[in-house]
């Protein structure tokens, strides 16, 4: 009996050092971020910028990357910090209300927004500016679309394509074509039969388009844009796809997994809307950013 009691305390012993250990070496904050997150913050912090600007942390973590960045992510944000000179989440978040309905509090979300969107589109990413004093491309665009109020936006994707080229054209028009549409509550949505037969008549022209997994030329190339630019925003909303086809090779304007094909009559994107109102589609092409949102209506 004797024994099984110091075998059971030595066993105790351990168990208790080796929690107290992990307590120690947990990242400070609420919650460590999880690694893809850590990426996404990445793309907008600047540590030098940090350690420059905040010598109470500097004074704690010196000059070392990877001990500033988590201070950033799990006190930073919520203390109002800047990420960068040119970035402040807050900010960002408080600037462009059309993000918020889309990201909420996933701080981030904004960050990655900001990198592959934002800063290119302009937005009003830092505190004491008035986003209403400066154009905003991609809030434009939302609110373009089918004259969108952004507070009602529940999803909403941008992704940018080369304007000067004919495929422009087809982005376009197939933009047009979705734009306004609403989808009342347990309603069914074609992309197909709503952006019409791709031809001539039809507003389309030739454009590179993958056949059999090769590049080719066919009148309407550049429509996937559009629906795979649909497709994401409908992720962002949480709103499922009924079918939804990948490509058969990568393409370059959307995350691999966010693409959406369509071919003829065979291939198509579709969703019921499940959601307990009717909802409006939206969508503009312009000067190289095609912005689909989805929204209340």
């Amino acid at each position: 009996m004797g024994e099984r009691f110091r075998e059971w305390s030595a066993r105790l012993t351990l168990m208790l050092f080796v929690s107290m250990v992990c307590i120690m070496i947990m990242p400070f904050g609420s919650q460590a971020a999880k690694k893809s997150d850590i990426s996404k913050y990445a793309l907008v912090f600047d540590s030098q910028y940090y350690y420059d600007n905040n010598p109470d942390v500097a004074a704690v973590y010196g000059n070392d990357y990877n001990k500033l960045l988590t201070h950033y992510i799990n006190n930073g944000v919520n203390e109002g910090r800047n990420a960068s000179a040119v970035f402040n989440a807050k900010a960002y978040k408080e600037n462009n209300p059309d993000l918020q309905s889309a990201y909420g509090n996933n701080w981030a979300g904004y960050h990655e927004h900001f990198a592959a969107f934002g800063k290119n589109e302009n937005r009003i990413a830092l505190p004491g500016k008035n986003a209403n004093n400066k154009k905003n491309n991609s809030n434009n665009n939302a609110n373009k679309a089918a004259n969108v109020n952004p507070g009602n936006v529940i999803g909403i994707y941008a992704t940018k394509y080369d304007a000067k080229i004919p495929r422009a054209n087809n982005v376009a028009v197939a933009a047009s074509r979705i734009n306004g549409v609403v989808v009342k509550k347990g309603e069914d949505f074609s992309f197909n039969a709503t952006i019409l037969p791709r031809t001539t008549a039809n507003g389309y022209v030739n454009a590179p388009i993958f056949i059999n997994k090769k590049h080719g030329m066919g009148i309407g190339g550049g429509v996937c844009q559009v629906s795979s630019t649909l497709y994401a925003a409908m992720l962002s909303a949480g709103l499922p796809a009924t079918e939804r086809h990948p490509h058969s090779l990568k393409v370059p304007y959307i995350p691999e997994g966010m693409d959406a094909t369509i071919a003829g009559n065979t291939l198509d994107l579709r969703f019921t809307n499940t959601f307990d109102y009717a909802i409006v589609i939206g969508a503009v092409a312009d000067n190289g950013t095609l912005t689909v949102s989805i929204s209340r209506y």
